[in-house]
């Protein structure tokens, strides 16, 4: 992408509705020359979006930037530590994103039924659950455990609206929750990708090399080149490409409508039915 096509799509949203909606800038190591990360932002600022997700590194600079700006600041974090050095930084919102996710899960390991409840005693501003959330029911325990919302990614690239290829798609439908790999845990760069024949390759090279694994060795395997041109061909096995354990909990490929209407309705009936069963045993 380019700030440019940001630019676009950000329009392109803004044609299709009248409802609020943020964009996210994710700041991570790159491979090459890093993007440009400023660029970015300036078209965020300038396309009068309202809300902005910071995630990958230290926001502070970005939601210095954002805020002078007028926008609501939400950053992802992975861990409490770094919810609570958001707050102190003047962020909004707090994404809390439970080991379960896709993409950079960190190197905590702690998931979302622990994460959420730590967000309930240590936070004062509102978060959201992040990674592994596709159902009502998690949706309902999402707001149990003191969360404001949820924030779904992986479910909603198995829709129809999205732009991957049906043979992606098809792959998360069969996919169990074991069918995702952890890459780079030795390298303190730990990132979750579906488990294809890419990610395989990749997990015997960081098997054979060990401690001595060096981001070289597979270097060739994960570039976003490649994985941008198993995209454009439909071959899901040909580059890796993020996807949490909620694949596990995919069984169709719906409308993004349909996603929100039957999530909200099974979250509804969730806690209806807990309230009638409280209500029973105090009788």
């Amino acid at each position: 992408g380019s700030p440019e096509g940001c630019r676009e799509w950000i329009r392109r949203v803004r044609e299709l509705t009248n409802k609020p909606f943020g964009v996210n800038l994710t700041i991570l190591p790159s491979i090459g020359a890093p993007p440009p990360y400023e660029e970015y932002a300036k078209v965020i600022i300038e396309e009068g979006v309202k809300i902005v997700e910071t995630a990958g590194s230290n926001p502070k600079k970005w939601i210095r930037l954002f805020k002078s700006a007028g926008l609501i600041t939400i950053h992802k974090c992975i861990a409490i530590r770094h919810a609570l050095s958001a707050e102190k930084l003047g962020v909004d919102i707090v994404s809390l994103d439970g080991f379960e996710c896709a993409g950079h899960p960190g190197e905590d390991d702690i998931g979302n039924f622990v994460l959420q409840a730590r967000g309930a005693q240590e936070l004062t501003k509102p978060y959201v659950c992040s990674g592994g959330v596709s159902t009502g029911r998690q949706l309902a325990a999402a707001l149990a455990l003191g969360a404001e919302g949820v924030n779904c990614g992986t479910r909603f690239c198995a829709t129809i609206e999205c732009n991957w290829p049906d043979s992606f798609k098809q792959r998360m439908v069969d996919a169990s929750e074991t069918d995702t790999v952890l890459m780079f845990r030795k390298l303190h760069n730990t990132a979750r990708v579906f488990r294809n024949a890419v990610a395989a390759e990749v997990e015997e090279i960081e098997a054979d090399k060990g401690n001595d694994i060096e981001f070289k060795d597979v270097a060739h395997l994960v570039m976003g080149a490649r994985g941008r041109k198993a995209e454009e061909e439909g071959d899901p096995d040909g580059g890796i490409w993020s996807a949490g354990q909620v694949v596990g909990l995919i069984k169709e490929i719906p409308t993004c409508q349909e996603v929100v209407t039957v999530m909200v309705a099974e979250a509804e009936g969730c806690i209806q039915s807990l309230q009638r069963n409280v209500r029973r045993s105090r009788l």
